[in-house]
């Protein structure tokens, strides 16, 4: 029998060019392992038989095991009949893996039709913990790709693609004592979930480039696939975007020095992905510019960035009716229109984007050759502590981490379509809606504006969206101006970037029978660190960490239930660009993120948000300081006092409200000095409440805790008056 195996070993290491990874965990797991491994497709025991080392019995569903084909692998292998119902052939196992045999199992029961992990069955974890065996991961990839998956019409399958088998270090389960069998056996389910979960990611690909993530794409999905779309109802496919990237990175003027902050400033459309690789092929950095933000705080950004160039296009800037904002980009920035570059289009450029994009190693591989994973990807924009803007700095490791973190998390297939309505210049919008569906094979349908709340469901329902984006605000305006049938196609609707408010979940569910899927996290950390998942969901919390996660929750003076939140993962940012020094990144200190949100982790894992520590609000999914409201209402009235606040807002998530010593204030006033210093009217508060004094500290500093006690008091009784 040994040399049949290694008769049939060869061709298949030959055919499907089988590489392993790890075999180094498999030498240190110990006498006692239950191996698990995802079942990607029928030829997995055969690959784990054959590929490593050692000898395995394999528990197999007996569906399969009575089956008269199976005689030959039966005299090749040990193989063991595993019901998850039935007590005694676990007990059977349980003792053949205390007698030191190494067992192999499939923990999902059953071969994916999604491509990624299917429900994760208790039973491996209570075999583990009832041997007292060490348990070893083996994560096996490309399988999913051959005819003997079952993904048809969901991957493109081919008859040999490259296969891969990556063992991780063993895990060892561990519990509290005193808990009962019951508990014991959840727990050992649940653990076993979270291991599986954490190998995919762990045995994940994003230490590259976006570039190269693309081309991998195309590859895995064919490059006639489908990938983008926007209103002119143009699809193109990844050999589209190759080319046109290729010709369009000839045409924009070379950076002055590798890794050139270059502003971008377009809508969500085709053009703006195009331009946003394009930039990348050259070695510029995209800064994505926020059209929304106000003429000061995009002279704060230019500064802050060293930007020097700025693309757009003059179309978008008079649909926009943005004159007096490039005016304001002009006195401190060259700007370049893609409608004037599109002039200068030879054949010539045409036929040499052809060339490089059908040949990536001699064109776009070459472009790039000098740029590092850990090179910054693109600058996105958020506020600081006082006001001031600060430049966020992803590297391509950021962006392509967080998307393998959600890909093990959720499970996505190239029959999904999104429509993305949220900006480019937001995180969400970037690395969410646009990075990681289209990364994926998942056409994205972009939409130019999310402030078009009856049409937006209506494009859903005519494309047949399967996933949607956004913010509260967002969904729950779509939800009200939508017929109930103009979401009948979607999948799953996310919401992030603020809370979710009840009202807005109970909309969807009760008009679509849909569940939204509540998630968490920052600008900083590419955006996702938890989320909601359709296997692993709690009402009322932002779901579970995302694989590669560490986290701890600092104690903070006054709070009795959970803490301050510092996170570190590899999807955590490169670091600030902040005004004290433009243009240079300043990483953190020791690789620990400050969220400043204040967080509880239960028992099972779900985190709860609690609130903020720092002096923001999030209207309408924007960060907002508290501060700087304050600072302008002060230069607006100088004469009297103000004490900004934050309340919970149904449709915004959050408003601002003035306590001031400003009897009558009118707040057209306030909007008028707003516009004139450039600046947002998401900054100017909705609500206005008069107090004779402000509340103080003794050390004579403003007593923001009594002050916010006695707004939510004065507003209570206007409520009831």
């Amino acid at each position: 029998m040994k040399l049949l195996m290694w008769l049939v070993k060869q061709p298949i290491k030959w055919l499907f060019r089988v590489n392993v990874h790890g075999l180094a965990n498999l030498e240190n797991v110990g006498e006692r392992a239950l191996i698990v491994a995802n079942h990607a497709s029928f030829l997995d025991g055969i690959l784990l038989a054959l590929f490593l080392p050692t000898q395995i019995s394999f528990a197999i569903d007996p569906k399969y095991f009575y089956r008269w084909w199976m005689w030959l692998p039966k005299r090749a292998v040990s193989l063991f009949p595993l019901a998850h119902h039935d007590p005694m052939a676990m007990k059977t196992l349980i003792q053949q893996v205390k007698s030191g045999e190494y067992v192999a199992i499939f923990p999902e029961g059953r071969l994916t039709a999604t491509g990624a992990l299917m429900k994760i069955y208790p039973g491996p974890g209570m075999i583990a913990d009832k041997a007292n065996a060490n348990i070893l991961p083996v994560r096996i990839d490309g399988a999913q790709f051959t005819h003997f998956s079952r993904l048809k019409g969901k991957v493109r399958q081919r008859w040999f693609p490259k296969i891969t088998l990556t063992i991780l270090p063993h895990h060892q389960l561990t519990f509290a004592e005193g808990i009962s069998n019951k508990d014991r056996r959840h727990q050992a389910g649940e653990a076993m979930a979270i291991i599986m979960r954490d190998m995919m990611f762990a045995s994940s690909t994003y230490n590259e480039r976006l570039w190269d993530a693309l081309l991998h794409a195309g590859e895995i999905h064919g490059k006639d696939h489908e990938i983008i779309e926007d209103l002119d109802r143009k699809p193109m496919t990844f050999s589209d975007v190759y080319t046109r990237t290729m010709v369009l990175q000839q045409l924009l003027p070379k950076p002055a020095y590798r890794g050139e902050h270059v502003g971008l400033l377009l809508p969500n459309v085709c053009g703006c992905y195009l331009t946003f690789f394009a930039m990348q092929a050259i070695g510029a950095v995209p800064a994505m510019l926020n059209f929304t933000m106000g003429e000061k705080a995009t002279r704060g950004v230019l500064k802050t960035a060293n930007i020097k160039t700025v693309i757009t296009s003059r179309k978008f800037i008079e649909a926009g009716e943005l004159e007096e904002l490039i005016a304001c980009i002009e006195e401190h920035a060259t700007v370049l229109y893609l409608e004037d570059l599109r002039e200068k289009l030879t054949l010539f450029h045409k036929l040499k984007g052809l060339f490089m994009a059908k040949f990536p190693s001699l064109g776009i591989l070459r472009l790039i050759k000098h740029v590092e994973p850990t090179d910054a990807a693109v600058v996105l924009f958020t506020s600081g502590s006082e006001g001031a803007p600060k430049g966020v700095v992803l590297s391509h490791q950021n962006i392509l981490a967080n998307i393998q973190q959600v890909n093990s998390s959720i499970p996505f297939d190239t029959q999904d379509l999104c429509l993305n309505a949220l900006p480019f210049f937001h995180s969400f919008g970037l690395s969410a809606g646009s990075m990681l569906t289209t990364l994926n094979g998942i056409k994205t349908f972009f939409y130019p504006s999310p402030l078009h709340y009856r049409v937006i469901p209506e494009t859903a329902y005519d494309i047949n969206a399967t996933i949607i984006f956004g913010t509260n605000v967002f969904l729950a305006a779509y939800a009200k101006h939508a017929d109930p049938y103009d979401f009948y196609s979607m999948r799953y609707v996310v919401a992030g970037a603020e809370k979710l408010q009840q009202e807005t979940r109970d909309l969807w569910a009760n008009k679509f029978g849909i569940r939204i899927l509540e998630g968490y996290g920052a600008t900083e950390t590419s955006p996702v660190l938890c989320v909601n998942t359709p296997m692993y969901f709690k009402l009322g919390t932002v779901g579970r960490f995302l694989p590669g996660i560490e986290y701890r929750l600092e104690h903070v003076p006054g709070i009795t239930v959970g803490g301050r939140l510092y996170v570190k993962s590899p999807n955590v940012m490169k670091g600030y660009l902040l005004e004290d020094k433009p243009g240079i990144i300043q990483p953190l200190a020791d690789g620990w993120y400050d969220t400043g949100d204040i967080v509880a982790v239960d028992e099972h894992g779900f985190v709860s948000i609690l609130g903020r520590a720092k002096r923001f609000a999030k209207v309408a999914g924007e960060m907002i300081s508290l501060t700087a409201v304050e600072e302008m209402c002060s230069k607006c009235w100088p004469e009297t006092q103000h004490i900004a606040l934050a309340f919970p807002d149904a449709n915004k998530g959050e408003q601002l409200v003035l306590l001031s010593t400003l009897e009558n204030p009118v707040r057209k006033e306030l909007i008028h000095y707003a516009q004139s210093q450039g600046i947002s009217e998401l900054q100017v508060p909705k609500h206005f409440l008069f107090v004779s004094e402000l509340p103080l500290l003794g050390s004579g500093k403003m007593h923001y805790v009594a002050a916010q006690a006695l707004a939510e008091q004065m507003l209570r009784k206007e409520k009831t008056s």
